[in-house]
């Protein structure tokens, strides 16, 4: 299961790169489920070497993902 909320993860960072709405280019490379509908998505980049996503099975995972890196991504600037 994880490996799909991975590859969802990956294709998220994709379109928000080619829309420019990531300031670098970011892989995900590994996923943890750590309780209570929360995720920790991790990637091979000092400047933001993980991001928690809180998400209910039934929901987009891709979505998720997309509010919790954005919103993550104002903070950085």
């Amino acid at each position: 299961m994880l490996k799909e909320q991975k590859a969802e993860a990956q294709l998220a960072l994709d379109e928000l790169f080619i829309e420019h709405l990531l300031p670098f280019k970011l892989s995900a490379y590994r996923i943890a489920y750590i309780g209570l509908e929360e995720y920790i998505v991790y990637f091979h980049d000092s400047r933001l070497p993980a991001i928690d996503v809180s998400w209910r099975e039934g929901e987009c995972f891709r979505e998720a993902f997309r509010t919790a890196i954005l919103e993550r991504v104002k903070r950085l600037n």
